[in-house]
């Protein structure tokens, strides 16, 4: 009592000195991770193999390798150009009309193969949801349904002093990337403009965007962040894992817009037209390419061509990248050469981001076409300075190519608008089709045909003698796997002695014209096994003092820890494609599965490639193989293609290609090693019991979303890798663990390599 007293008169009491010694200890373990930190940034640099530093700070960096990062964007690039040159070489070679006609029924035929097959026409249920009248038109808007539950919100652009029975020309407007659909003032502008020359326009939300989005704040009604480019490929990577594509939902909707004007009296069914600017010009030439009934195209900062593209930005958005279509022999000029000798115009700014010198050589190659047609005048290429966007002179130049293409003549000269109102342009009841109406979605039919895909690989696996080679056949072929035929001879970068250990730094030539940094840990006494350690944060991850790669070098493996190509020394690159979400760029994916390859086969072969390293210059015995999170798909497809990998195991995986189609928020990070089409004839605990007797573990397995709270949906994903092991009567080589927090993993891990 009486030392209590004391403090209360120094001016102390208990709480006072207890936020002091809090104080004291937050001080010191900020000044502790402070040091971790520093100390992890100084361990990855000095694991760096081609970018390393000597002693005094002196840079030793590999300069023929300073773009390591971008290697696998240059890689798939490397691998496009060939079949891009050779498509060109046979159309360069194409002279008769009977030539040209010839190269109009493949791509017709291709066409439909790669975008479609397209869902039977059912009612569009259409209804006009109010009419407002201005001084000169007046505006119809409509809800239709381009699939049963699939709503588009429309509206339809009516002149007045239209004379009954006379039918007009009607222009099909596609929107590009806003988030307010056709309602962003500068369309309106152009729609406006098209009325006043006494054009019907009638012009559709493309889905998530306007009143369509799919991916929004239901209390705001605005979009999440990421931008509807995003979001159409966070749904477009979903839909080509099933084998299907944005492209076919969206330009469906289109297809359906054209079903609607035709029911219309006053539209004239001989001259159609449709145009739009970027994703609206993307729109603009797919639809009048799969839709014979559209007249007159001119799709606006859009067409170039894939050399182009591939030079300057990559490839973009979902809805621009047809499934395997440069491996089919397409590129943007094929979209007018297939509607030739129809009225088709160009419009290109020089200083857009789609280049100007892919549409100048595009236009040269489409208008040879028309040429043999006798129909040069049918094609022209409208150019202006200025950026991505329309320009006065090439809005005014649409204006009379449609004038003379569609027969309605007049002054091309663009008129001032009064452009209308938030709430005049508002369609549906809540503004959002989703809350007005609980419709379907992208994702929400995309779920369907996958159901139907997982129900047809269900029966396959009923006979696991046939489906499991058949899957592996399947698996090689789809994700563009290349077994490789050379291993190269590591060269060799530096070393760091540790206690017990020393770390060597290495890099061999990967599947092309890359190379793969790798560190190889050997410890003193070896068991003359080896390890090949992968991760999603690349091989300095857990090399420090302490890390998990040490308890296996403690334990006598050789552990080899690569950076794949993608990752750490290796990656991600500068990529500047517009779908990123939470920092994950799709456009690179896409650019891998245009030319029918997949980030994750290029990198099994890799593992493969430091298999064979291992086992034929180093003379390890054998290779067991450890991963973690979605380098678990990596490591998965090596094994399944490489029986020399006699031991796997897998960290945190996500279950299946099925949850991530399946699941409407899935983590992106896991797209890279997706492989398109994949659910058509496999799913990733297809290879999983392939690997059958060899020894498996999975710790932790995860849903998409890389949660482990889905316990039953996960189940659904193992049993078909139980049922392998059972069937092949080693079921004591499987272990599918779930650990308790904070639960020790080397328990398992010591079993694992027992």
């Amino acid at each position: 009592m009486k030392k209590k007293q004391i403090f209360y008169r120094a001016g102390f009491n208990y709480s006072n000195l207890f936020k002091i010694v809090f104080t004291l200890v937050s001080i010191i373990l900020l000044i502790n991770n402070q040091i971790k930190a520093q100390d992890k940034v100084s361990v990855i640099n000095e694991l760096d193999v081609i970018h390393s530093k000597e002693g005094g700070g002196k840079d030793n960096a590999w300069i023929q390798f300073n773009d390591a990062p971008n290697s696998l964007y240059h890689y798939i690039a490397g691998q496009a150009y060939p079949l891009l040159d050779q498509r060109v070489s046979f159309v360069v070679g194409l002279h008769s009309l009977s030539d040209w006609q010839k190269r109009q029924e493949f791509l017709r035929k291709t066409l439909l193969d790669i975008v479609g097959p397209f869902p039977e026409k059912t009612p569009l249920n259409a209804k006009i949801t109010r009419t407002i009248e201005k001084d000169s038109y007046r505006v119809e808007h409509i809800i239709y349904e381009s699939q049963p539950g699939l709503y588009v919100t429309s509206s339809m652009f009516i002149p007045h002093g239209l004379k009954k029975g006379n039918k007009v020309p009607c222009i099909i407007f596609c929107s590009g990337h806003s988030d307010n659909g056709y309602r962003y003032l500068s369309y309106q502008n152009i729609i406006l403009n098209l009325v006043k020359k006494g054009f019907i326009v009638f012009a559709f939300d493309p889905v998530d965007q306007g009143e369509r989005l799919e991916y929004f704040d239901p209390q705001t009604n605005m979009p999440k962040p990421g931008g509807s480019d995003s979001w159409h490929s966070y749904s477009g990577a979903q839909a080509l894992i099933t084998g299907s594509s944005q492209v076919k939902y969206m330009m469906w909707d289109g297809i359906r817009a054209v079903d609607y004007v035709l029911t219309r009296s006053e539209v004239d069914p001989a001259r159609i037209g449709i145009t739009g600017t970027s994703g609206g010009g993307t729109q603009s030439a797919f639809i009048a390419a799969l839709d014979d009934r559209i007249y007159a195209t001119a799709p606006s900062c859009f067409i170039t061509n894939y050399t182009r593209i591939f030079q300057s930005i990559g490839p973009q958005d979902a809805e621009q990248n047809m499934f395997n279509g440069i491996l089919s022999g397409l590129d943007h000029g094929d979209l007018l050469l297939v509607r030739a000798p129809k009225p088709a115009l160009i419009l290109a700014t020089t200083e857009d981001f789609f280049s100007i010198q892919g549409a100048r050589e595009t236009a040269k190659e489409v208008s040879n076409m028309y040429k043999a047609f006798g129909k040069e005048d049918n094609f022209s290429i409208a150019q202006d300075g200025g950026p991505h966007g329309t320009t006065p002179k090439n809005r005014e130049a649409m204006y009379a190519f449609f004038q003379t293409s569609l027969n309605n003549p007049g002054n091309p000269k663009e008129e001032k608008v009064e452009p209308l109102s938030t709430e005049e342009m508002q369609v549906s009841k809540t503004g959002q089709v989703y809350t007005s109406f609980r419709g379907e979605t992208i994702f929400s039919l995309n779920c369907k045909e996958s159901e139907k895909l997982v129900a047809k690989l269900q029966f396959s696996r009923n006979d696991l003698s046939r489906h499991l080679p058949e899957v592996l056949e399947s698996a090689k072929k789809l994700s563009g796997y290349q077994n490789p035929l050379v291993t190269s001879e590591p060269v060799f970068t530096g070393r760091i002695q540790r206690d017990g250990y020393v770390i060597y730094k290495y890099f061999i030539a990967g599947e092309g014209n890359y190379i793969i940094p790798y560190l190889l840990m050997v410890p003193d006494k070896s068991n003359n096994k080896a390890l090949i350690y992968l991760h999603p944060s690349g091989k300095s991850a857990e090399a420090s003092v302490g890390g998990e790669m040490e308890w296996f070098v403690r334990n006598g493996f050789t552990v080899l820890a690569p950076d794949m190509i993608g990752v750490g020394e290796m990656g991600p690159g500068d990529f500047h494609g517009d779908s990123y979400i939470e920092g994950v760029s799709f456009n690179v994916w896409f650019s891998s599965m245009l030319i029918g390859r997949s980030i994750v086969g290029i990198r099994a072969g890799d593992v493969v490639r430091l298999t064979q390293l291992l086992k034929k210059n180093i003379g390890i015995s054998e290779v067991y193989g450890f991963a973690r999170k979605e380098m678990g798909s990596v490591l998965l497809y090596a094994a399944a293609f490489d029986p020399a990998i006699t031991r796997i195991a897998l960290i945190k995986p996500y279950s299946s290609y099925r949850s991530i189609v399946m699941s409407r928020f899935y983590n992106p990070a896991f797209i890279y090693s997706t492989v398109p089409g994949a659910l058509k004839a496999f799913d990733l605990p297809d290879l999983e019991a392939s690997l059958a007797p060899r020894k498996l573990m999975m710790v932790s397995v995860t849903d998409a979303s890389g949660s482990t709270v889905g316990i039953e949906d996960i189940n659904q994903d193992l049993d078909i890798i139980r049922n392998a092991y059972h069937f092949r009567n080693v079921d004591g080589q499987l272990n599918i663990v779930s650990p308790k927090p904070n639960e020790n993993l080397c328990n398992f891990f010591s079993k694992w390599i027992e």
